[in-house]
């Protein structure tokens, strides 16, 4: 029994030590200068000293001091510490963007004097994080019975997120429904989620997506209102709207065709009230040409036989 407790103990103390280190992590944005706290002003009375930043076990940042004044300073990454640091103990490393390839990278402060070297003063957890965009949720059909997929996609976030789906406020879902995949890009170490759900929609009235950065302390959320029905009312609804179109389009057809063929009736209608009336014209001419030759004959003169 005391051993099983002094497991325990020793479980708790542990566990309660990672807790201690993760709440002390500084967060860093991606993209953004993030400064590495560390104050020592003892550094005041020291000559001829050297400190190191070192991550891991690679130097990020070494500077040589004499007499309170900084004589020399080599860095990669462009890391600097501040120009006045022996007068106000402030040895915090200031790192100009960070990087999702530095998350999780603990870094640690030593003074050299000589050949001798101190134990760390400072030793900071560094965390890395990025917003991800806002979730696009797309309703799409599946290809067996009533069920039906939704696809979820945000990017550009670190580290990788939770992904939930919400059926009616609720995140009971059927097993094997949900599958998701995140792709780390390879040019910027971000990802990129994408989440499928397929699930019987009968009697569904709002389905959500919800991504969860938990260092950035990010919740984002998208939500399809009014998902009712199964796939087959949309395919009949579908179908009528094709119907429809259809239907207009003969109808339409046929509007044009009487137009034209009542055109080409009016068009044979004037072409004989044309011929009746030019023969008429020339029956009349005729007629009056008769009458004036009759007139214009001489009347015979009476005899006596």
């Amino acid at each position: 029994m005391p051993v099983a407790l002094w497991r325990t103990g020793l479980m708790l103390s542990f566990l309660r030590f990672c807790a201690c280190l993760e709440e002390d992590c500084v967060l860093g944005v991606v993209g953004r200068p993030v400064s590495l706290p560390c104050f020592y002003p003892e550094l005041l009375t020291s000559v001829n000293v050297s400190i190191e930043w070192r991550r891991e076990d690679r130097v990020v940042l070494r500077s040589e001091w004499g007499e309170g004044a900084k004589v020399e300073e080599w860095s990669t990454d462009s890391a600097t510490i501040s120009a006045d640091a022996a007068l106000t103990g402030n040895l915090s490393l200031e790192l100009p963007s960070a990087d999702p390839s530095q998350d999780k990278t603990y870094y640690s402060l030593f003074i050299v004097s000589g050949e001798n070297q101190s134990a760390p003063l400072c030793t900071v957890c560094l965390r890395i994080a990025a917003s991800f965009s806002s979730p696009l949720l797309q309703r799409e059909e599946a290809a067996l019975g009533n069920e039906t997929a939704f696809l979820c996609h945000s990017s550009g976030g670190f580290p990788e997120p939770a992904v939930h789906w919400l059926i009616n406020d609720s995140e009971e879902l059927p097993e094997g429904s949900v599958v998701t995949v995140a792709a780390s890009l390879a040019d910027s170490n971000l990802y990129n989620i994408t989440s499928h759900l397929t699930v019987n929609i009968s009697e569904v009235s709002s389905v959500s997506c919800v991504i969860k950065n938990l260092p950035m302390n990010q919740t984002l959320t998208s939500t399809s209102y009014g998902v009712q029905g199964s796939p087959k009312v949309s395919r009949a609804s579908e179908a009528m709207w094709i119907f429809s179109t259809a239907l207009c389009v003969v109808v339409g057809v046929m509007v044009l065709a009487g137009v034209a063929y009542q055109i080409h009736l009016d068009r044979i209608s004037k072409r004989k009230k044309d011929e009746y009336r030019r023969q008429n014209r020339g029956y009349k001419r005729q007629h009056r040409y008769q009458e004036e030759t009759e007139a214009m004959k001489p009347e015979p003169e009476d005899t006596d036989v």
